[in-house]
């Protein structure tokens, strides 16, 4: 069979199985079934299908599993909620504050959970009902929730970077490293715009006084011993307000940051590898909850909430991380097969052939893998998306690399920020719907595409800076080698 009749043949089942409503793990299986009976030698290639299945699982996926799980001990214990609410209050008088709140709060939920569509129908749920109430425009309200994941794909704890790496056999920390800066970059241009345009026109996020009335409340940092009150100091007058604001920060962001620190730190400073970086910052996770448990026993601050720290919260946790992770691992297992069923049948080295012989220069090779993504992404996940064209951008990137001279490393980071553009980009970007379905308030498609066209605009412009710019991406992760 000709190559390209091969490649027709075993994607058309994967996306026509998938249209038709099978599990994407499920689709991936019924390709193999039809590919590996085509292609690696009938009966037999069945038969040893298990054994290609029990090898996709590799040690290499065990941060994905860990960095799942230290995102839910946070969000099941309230940790992360609670990390919101305390950047509420200590950003009061910046313009479209609630705006601010969403980058920074999806960021965190979207890096911890691993799906942007969860986490735009989460935040959607949570945040637009009180920017609604405040009189934020749609436009500025719903566009910071839908682009965060842009961010959260590249900071670390990313699980789809580390899933992205040990499919591609390429490094974990250097990915987990390379994807700082932009995210960063990121991060600053999205907060300018947001700010910038708020502070032009204050009627897209009206300032409203009523939350400014707690910090004119008396604070009183109480500590309690055996059941009684033993010390306590009143903070009123000048400093009211500013107890007001930082000791929520102090409480519950600077935490979150000691996390980072460990997770990144130990990876970046070669004290550890990124499976046991993704250990030490479940460590960490449940060391900060555990805090929080006796910090509300023994210490209270008037207003302040603790976390709700306990083993009906860890177990929870442990549950919602095993449904996830095996998820990924069958999702991970079909896929692999997959690939060699398109390896086997020759599609993957007739593709690459067929590229070769038309002197494509790698800024165009790199264009068009984009492109595919863009498309992809009208109807697919991230993960069925990086699954899908695996084969052909990365497990052959030796070819890749001896051909065009492409950085895979780069390569990755700029596909990480694609399959997040592709998931806003008009008109069939899955997230545009998702949040046309949970707005609290009417709105049409293209009020939804409307809010979300500046922040596609603006990942644009930093996936655009990276191709051009690669040091963006590679200078940070040379300094691990």
């Amino acid at each position: 069979m000709e190559w390209y009749l091969a490649l027709i043949l075993l994607l058309g089942t994967v996306c026509i199985t998938m249209f038709l409503g099978l599990p994407v793990a499920f689709a991936f299986f019924a390709a193999n079934v039809l590919g590996t009976a085509l292609f690696i030698n009938g009966d037999i290639g069945l038969v040893l299908m298990p054994l290609e299945f029990h090898n996709a699982i590799k040690y290499t996926l065990a941060p994905i599993a860990l960095f799942l799980l230290m995102g839910e001990i946070l969000l099941q214990t309230g940790v992360a909620f609670k990390a919101i609410s305390a950047i509420d209050r200590l950003i009061a008088r910046v313009p479209g504050r609630l705006a601010v709140v969403a980058i920074v709060g999806g960021t965190v939920f979207s890096s911890l959970s691993g799906s942007t569509i969860a986490n735009t129908a989460i935040l959607g749920s949570v945040l637009l009902p009180d920017m609604a109430k405040r009189g934020y425009q749609p436009e500025i309200a719903m566009g910071p929730i839908m682009a965060v994941g842009g961010i959260a794909m590249l900071v670390p704890p990313s699980a789809l970077a580390v899933l992205l790496a040990s499919l591609a056999e390429q490094s974990v920390a250097q990915l987990l490293v390379a994807g700082i800066v932009p995210g960063v970059l990121m991060a600053v241009l999205f907060f300018s715009y947001v700010v910038g345009r708020c502070a032009i026109n204050p009627k897209l996020a009206p300032a409203y006084e009523i939350e400014t009335d707690q910090f004119d409340e008396p604070v009183t940092v109480a500590l309690w011993l055996g059941g009684t009150e033993r010390l306590s100091w009143a903070y009123t007058g000048h400093y009211r307000r500013a107890a007001n604001r930082i000791l929520p920060g102090l409480l519950y962001i600077l935490p979150l940051l000691i996390i980072f620190i460990v997770v990144v730190g130990s990876i970046f400073f070669k004290l550890a590898s990124p499976t046991d970086a993704a250990a030490l910052g479940c460590l960490a996770a449940l060391v900060v909850c555990y805090f929080f448990r006796l910090f509300k026993s023994t210490v209270r601050i008037s207003g302040i909430a603790g976390a709700d720290f306990n083993w009906r919260a860890i177990a929870k946790a442990l549950m919602e991380t095993a449904k996830i992770n095996i998820m990924i691992l069958f999702i991970i297992a079909g896929s692999l097969v997959f690939s060699q069923a398109l390896s086997n049948s020759g599609a993957t080295d007739g593709l690459l052939q067929y590229l070769a012989t038309m002197n494509l220069t790698p800024l165009t090779v790199v264009i068009m893998m984009m492109l595919v993504l863009l498309f992809l992404g009208a109807f697919m996940d991230q993960v069925s998306m990086l699954l899908l064209t695996l084969p052909f951008f990365l497990l052959s990137s030796q070819s890749l690399q001896a051909t065009f001279n492409i950085d895979v490393i780069w390569l990755m980071v700029l596909m990480l920020i694609t399959m997040e553009i592709s998931l806003l980009t008009p008109p069939f970007g899955l997230l545009l719907y998702v949040m046309k379905g949970v707005a609290p308030f009417k709105v049409t498609l293209g009020q939804v595409v409307a809010a979300a066209l500046p922040f596609i605009l603006i990942e644009l412009v930093v996936l655009t800076l990276l191709i051009f710019v690669p040091e963006l991406a590679t200078w940070l992760p040379r300094q691990l080698e």
